[in-house]
């Protein structure tokens, strides 16, 4: 996947947080992982190669095996869990 990707991903994320009106901190942390991400100079692909994911600001434990999970599979189960929510929600 390609940071562009990843980042769509977060933000993605962040905006279904904001609609289940989820804690602004939590909704916040996503975004800026999701900026970071689209503009970090290396492929986040190989920073989970490299076990280095905590190099970028604001990827603590829960975000880093997210974005592990992303990387690897190409899929994200908390994100499908939200989307799914939300779309509960919105019927």
């Amino acid at each position: 996947m390609t940071n562009a990707e990843i980042a769509a991903v977060f933000t993605d994320i962040a905006e279904l947080l904001k609609l289940k009106k989820e804690n602004i901190f939590k909704v916040r942390a996503y975004q800026k992982v999701a900026d970071y991400i689209k503009d970090w100079p290396s492929e986040v692909e190989q920073l989970v190669k490299e076990g280095r994911l905590r190099e970028i600001p604001g990827v603590g434990e829960a975000i880093a095996k997210k974005l592990t999970e992303l990387v690897t599979s190409g899929r994200l189960e908390y994100y499908e869990k939200l989307k799914a929510e939300v779309a509960e929600k919105t019927k």
